[in-house]
């Protein structure tokens, strides 16, 4: 009798266990894949990071992410994807995520360098501002060390682009109203000799008040710069390090300036308005203003220069504008409050 019901315990333990297989192999099959070139967008409201396959335009994961998520930028080789976490100055952390096995993984610590915000992954590293300590830095995860920082003595120091040959920095101040063009050098060996040293020269450029969204033009001639309280956008040549025009876009609440890829507009998004401006880069004057909600943040360019996404985080969507009839082509539900937005690409 014994032997009998232990028989019948092991055939259903048998069979539980492999419907139990069969439930793990549907769930996989269910489960979708990150594709080579995703988007990836946060949200402030959810602490997530949402992965989305730009074709079907769908949400195929999402991942935790850590309190007030602001920038988001993934590795050269798409497979990681770095968060800020902000908190106005407070956190000093990045969220990591494994974009394909689309889990988290454990946080960096950036200690006393608080308030990280703008990300740029070049050459192999993550370069980050850093508000709390008025610097920017360097992270390296190939020996997660932060193995570089240098002081801009600037307040808010906010966004940052640094140039693919890692020689040229630029970061937009907020509170300073200020630009920063950080400029490598190489310095002669002392007298009793040695090697030759590097140094970081800065040129602080005075622009608006409240600056803080910016993008480089395509032939790294220009910088456009929009400045949230004065409602204007400030142009800098790069090679004279100095503001040439200032245009009255009237653009209050500027929260992100990004142009296209050919360089021939610049799309402004603001927290305050419900348009997107977009400007003629060439002849300088305003072209459209497309309606988007009540309110916009984070902008990204399509590769291909046909669509951009735009994160209007009053209204709780990202909308795709079609850049060649400029109108709203459809709406992403990412998650609550988004904001930073950034492509993935792997080879």
């Amino acid at each position: 009798m014994i032997q009998h019901t232990r028989s019948k315990l092991i055939k259903l333990l048998i069979v539980v266990a492999g419907a139990g297989d069969l439930f793990c192999a549907a769930s996989e099959a269910a489960a979708q894949s990150t594709p080579q070139h995703s988007l990836l967008a946060l949200s402030k409201r959810d602490h997530t990071l949402a992965i989305v396959d730009p074709t079907t335009l769908k949400v195929i994961a999402r991942a935790p992410v850590g309190p007030d998520p602001h920038e988001v930028i993934a590795s050269a080789d798409g497979k990681t994807a770095y968060v800020s976490i902000y908190g106005g100055g407070r956190y000093h952390a990045f969220s990591v995520i494994d974009l394909v096995a689309q889990k988290a993984l454990p946080d960096i610590d950036t200690g006393a360098l608080n308030g990280p915000h703008g990300l740029i992954f070049v050459g192999g590293k993550l370069w980050f501002t850093a508000e709390g300590a008025k610097a920017v830095a360097r992270y390296d995860p190939a020996t997660a060390k932060v193995d570089w920082i240098l002081g801009t003595g600037q307040n808010r120091t906010h966004m940052i682009h640094v140039t693919t040959d890692e020689k040229q920095i630029y970061t937009t101040n907020v509170s300073s109203a200020s630009v920063s063009i950080l400029e490598k050098i190489t310095l002669p060996p002392p007298p009793a000799g040695g090697q030759p040293r590097t140094d970081w020269n800065q040129t602080v450029i005075p622009v608006g008040k409240g600056v803080e969204g910016f993008d480089l033009s395509p032939d790294g001639r220009e910088l456009w710069a929009a400045n949230a309280q004065d409602g204007t956008l400030s142009i800098i040549d790069i090679a004279a390090k100095k503001v040439t025009a200032t245009l009255d876009a009237k653009v209050f609440g500027a929260n992100r300036l990004k142009l296209t890829v050919d360089g021939k507009l610049a799309l402004i998004s603001s927290l305050g308005q419900g348009d997107l401006v977009i400007y003629d880069v060439p002849s300088r004057k305003e072209f459209k203003r497309v309606n988007v909600g009540h309110g916009a943040a984070g902008i990204l360019m399509d590769p291909g220069g046909t669509r951009a996404f735009v994160a209007c985080s009053p209204d709780n969507y990202v909308v795709v504008v079609d850049l060649k009839t400029f109108q709203i082509t459809g709406h992403l539900d990412v998650g609550g409050v988004p904001d930073g937005l950034a492509w993935a690409i792997r080879p």
